[in-house]
């Protein structure tokens, strides 16, 4: 699959943050999960993504600065994929 492809889609929502990390959603269009390689999803036919390290989700074309972690995936909605990313300090903003 064409990284540019699903770059172009993808859709990164406004961050959000607690006192620890900064949050962002990464939400891709429902028809993409059909072109990602099926060895990315869990084990247990939910049809689920697993938790991706950074040079799989960056294979499939999401683009980001460094520093953010997928550390879960949106059950009801597997098309979007959580990112964190430890706050400078882990200071509050």
């Amino acid at each position: 699959m064409p990284t540019r492809c699903l770059h172009r889609k993808a859709h990164l929502r406004p961050l959000d943050s607690d006192d620890r990390f900064e949050y962002r959603h990464v939400i891709l269009p429902k028809q993409m999960l059909k072109l990602i390689p099926k060895r990315y999803f869990s084990n247990d036919d939910t049809g689920l993504l697993r938790i991706l390290e950074e040079d799989e989700w960056r294979g499939i074309g999401i683009t980001q600065s460094l520093g953010w972690e997928h550390f879960e995936v949106h059950a009801p909605e597997p098309h979007i994929l959580l990112f964190r990313r430890p706050l400078p300090g882990g200071a509050k903003r």
